[in-house]
């Protein structure tokens, strides 16, 4: 038995050892693509364990995250902090081994996978992000960024639509660093794929604009070895590896079916492959020759020590631009950033025209973006709707030095991309859709969320107030579903000074997400005595001259109705509070004084008013209150006509507190 073959047990058995240990996993793939592991990670993956960090690392996406025990095998044995107690704890409680890789449990995890092809389009956000940055701070013999982005799919990932979307652009970008190994074993949960994916895979990636290599035996050390190489001298096409594997490699009756895909062998079968594969030691166990072998950590060290000596010669030649690459790697914002904030507040204080949220997001992006290199904005096929270009962008087809990407029509693709140049570093991303088409973009937007990611998500013709488009185009349900969503921050500004808030809170807010839900229609400006509070997610925006009875709580479109509202009411004798809130999760946040301040609990009379779903303002309103929301769909109509017709008009509020 070759060594190359031991290396690739150690992979197949401690895998197959952790998944029967816990009683639940996915063993199959493991075995399958461990040979490909053992090439990729011991002969090119340029990686330092005991740095996972380091800025010109080599990226390993293993977007068929569920084989995650195979890269956990692989960390163990390299060297990174992956023990082998951690092994014997996979899928347990709190555990740095969890069912699916997740980048904030587990060091040398670059992205969050599971939901499958989503790995794939972060490793497209990846390779995006280091030819840009390779674009703009190489110089000549200093290629301080220059890096492979190295990904495992499967059947299932290609399956997923996302795949094609972020694939075609890839092949667009000509992102020649990323190299897509495709475990092609033709097994998935319901068994062989036979029936159900007949693409010609290789062809779809070749019409993509990829580079494919076919027919590569993927238990085949030499066919594997050569055809990286063979990928790694192509730059200017991603390209793509067919690796014709066998699932569960080695199990004498479980190998090439769908049983071994998300079970465990079995003590009989574990037995009987340990035979197979002539593996003669116990569970858990590895030899210290092959452990020796296995070791990243020297070379690793040697690799990083001569990145460090030329970006040691990089710096002193180029100082400035060393300086700018650091703080946009570290995520912080230029030393003024607060400055320029505050004098476009200021200047918003002599706006008293009429203003879509949506451009006064545009006019945000004018005065924060000439400030923020880093900021990478783009579009789903809507840039002239969403406003997301400001007078700087410059399009990355025209210039990789540029600061805008036109991503087609691909919200959910887009949403990926944007979540994998976050995890690689150096930039903030944002980009547009309609808000009912966060529907496409949904999990991409809750795996920002799940991995803690500084992404913007611009989400425009945010009501009913987009008018004739109709029901199809008017969200309804959307704002209530991303509320929902974990650690993702909603804005809902209601005029331009609460937009230019939303968006500085949003580039500020490094560890999760942020939607902008932003109005197509033109919306009053409304008058802010304390700017700063805005950023505490609700407020007081009105006040009665007694002591209020009853509090109106008011968000985007609907505050400058309920604002008119209670001007009125309040000039008859009542006192009426209003609140605006336009992002409920960071007035949830905000300490129990300041929450009393603006809801005293004492006053049980309250009233919300939004365009979409009621169900957010339950826990606001409580038992006693009342809510006017949409809890039906929309229709097709003027939007005037609309407001009337869903009962959000001045004359509505009113009746509705008395």
């Amino acid at each position: 038995m070759s060594q190359q073959f031991e290396l690739a047990n150690c992979l197949r058995f401690l895998a197959i050892d952790s998944v029967q240990k816990a009683n639940s996993g996915h063993p199959g793939m493991p075995m399958g693509m461990a040979d490909i592991a053992t090439v990729l990670w011991r002969e090119f993956l340029r990686h330092n364990p005991k740095d996972p960090n380091w800025l010109d690392r080599d990226r390993f996406v293993l977007s068929n995250g569920h084989g995650s025990m195979l890269l956990y095998a692989l960390l163990h044995l390299t060297g990174y902090n992956v023990a082998l107690e951690d092994l014997k704890n996979f899928r347990q409680l709190d555990s740095i081994t969890p069912g699916h890789p997740e980048v904030l449990d587990t060091d040398g995890v670059e992205t969050t996978t599971g939901p499958l092809g989503q790995g794939l389009a972060n490793a497209v956000g990846m390779a995006l992000a280091e030819k840009l940055l390779a674009a703009k701070f190489n110089q000549d013999k200093f290629n301080v960024i220059d890096h492979f982005t190295y990904v495992f799919a499967g059947d299932g990932c290609l399956m997923e639509g996302i795949s094609h979307e972020a694939a075609s652009l890839a092949g667009i970008w000509k992102l020649g660093k990323l190299i897509l190994f495709w475990d092609d074993n033709e097994i998935s949960i319901d068994g062989s794929t036979k029936n159900w994916f007949g693409d010609d895979t290789a062809s779809r990636f070749e019409a993509y604009n990829w580079h494919v290599i076919r027919d590569i035996d993927g238990h085949n050390p030499d066919h594997i070895r050569q055809a990286i190489k063979t990928a790694q001298l192509v730059d200017d096409q991603p390209t793509l590896i067919c690796c014709k594997t066998t699932i569960g490699f080695g199990s004498p009756h479980l190998a090439d079916t769908s049983k071994v895909h998300g079970s465990p062998l079995g003590e009989d079968e574990v037995a009987l492959t340990r035979k197979e594969l002539n593996w003669k030691h116990a569970p858990f166990v590895i030899p210290q020759e092959l452990r020796s072998a296995w070791t990243a950590i020297e070379q690793g060290k040697k690799l990083q020590k001569e990145w460090t000596d030329l970006y040691a010669s990089y710096q002193d030649k180029y100082q400035e631009l060393a300086d700018e690459l650091t703080r946009r790697l570290a995520g912080n914002l230029p030393d003024n950033w607060t400055q320029v904030v505050d004098a476009f507040l200021e200047e918003l204080e002599d706006c008293t025209s009429d203003v879509a949220t949506r451009k006064a997001s545009q006019m945000a992006l004018d005065a924060y973006a000439p400030h923020l290199p880093e900021l990478l904005g783009g579009s789903a096929d809507l840039t002239g709707s969403n406003l997301t270009k400001w007078h700087g962008s410059i399009d990355i087809m025209e210039n990789l030095q540029g600061n805008y990407v036109h991503y087609g029509v691909r919200e959910f693709g887009m949403s990926a991309i944007m979540n994998g140049v976050a995890l690689h570093g150096g930039f903030i991303p944002y980009g547009g859709t309609f808000l009912v088409f966060a529907d496409y973009a949904r999990n991409a937007i809750r795996m920002a969320a799940l991995m803690e990611q500084r992404v913007v998500f611009v989400l425009t013709h945010d009501s009913i107030g987009l008018g004739e488009d109709g029901p199809t185009h008017q969200p309804i349900e959307h704002l209530a579903m991303l509320r929902a969503t974990p650690n993702v921050a909603v804005w809902r500004p209601c005029d331009a000074v609460e937009t230019a808030v939303a968006w500085s809170a949003a580039i500020e807010h490094k560890d999760g997400p942020s939607c902008l839900a932003l109005s197509r229609q033109k919306l009053p400006a409304l008058p802010h005595e304390h700017n700063e509070d805005i950023k505490r997610g609700g407020y007081i925006l009105l006040e009665p001259s007694s002591e209020p009875d009853a509090v109106v709580i008011a968000t985007g479109s609907e505050t400058a109705i309920a604002y008119e509202a209670v001007k009125e009411v309040n000039a008859k004798g009542r006192a009426v509070r209003l609140v605006s809130m336009p992002c409920c999760e960071l007035f949830d946040k905000q300490d129990i004084e300041y929450q009393e301040s603006v809801l005293p609990q004492k006053i049980t009379k309250r009233l919300a008013i939004e365009a979409a779903a009621s169900q957010s303002w339950y826990k606001y309103v409580g038992l006693q209150g009342k809510i006017i929301g949409i809890d039906s769909f929309g229709k097709s109509a003027p939007d005037t006509e609309l407001y009337q017709y869903f009962g959000l008009t001045k004359e509505h509020v009113i009746k509705a507190l008395f």
